[in-house]
């Protein structure tokens, strides 16, 4: 039975509450919205706060609820995958809508150094497998 929470993320005075839950040994952050140099950085703090105080085995990324998916957003998800990666915790992201893959690729968007995933369903079978082999799937 997987435990879930809705962990605390939101700093002291933001107003705003980045929504990361726990599950089991998996965090989940559900990137929404359209994300501007504030909230990027803020996720980054979090995110990366909350894999180290919970010692989270992996780490889920829903894109499914931003806007636009532009090069921009592109490289943030790129850069929060790195950072928790770093604190050992193997990522996942989950939920790119096909319009935004195609839009990625035309662009010339590299996103292939990164774990992806359908949704959070495969992204968690994913991630058990990334667990298993003690590395990246590919």
């Amino acid at each position: 039975m997987s435990h879930f929470d809705r962990v605390p993320a939101g700093s002291p005075g933001t107003g705003e509450i980045i929504p990361i839950m726990r599950i089991g040994d998996t965090l989940l952050v559900a990137l929404q919205g359209e994300l501007d140099d504030t909230t990027v950085v803020r996720i980054e703090e979090q995110l990366t706060m909350e894999v180290a105080r919970t010692h989270a085995k992996g780490t889920l990324i829903d894109v499914s609820g931003l806007g636009v998916v532009d090069s921009f957003i592109a490289r943030v998800i790129a850069r929060v995958v790195a950072m928790v990666r770093l604190l050992g915790s193997p990522a996942v992201v989950v939920g790119i809508q096909p319009a935004v893959a195609v839009t990625l690729v035309e662009l010339g968007v590299p996103m292939g150094h990164l774990d992806t995933a359908l949704n959070a369903e495969q992204g968690m079978a994913l991630l058990r497998r990334l667990r298993a082999d003690g590395n990246r799937a590919r």
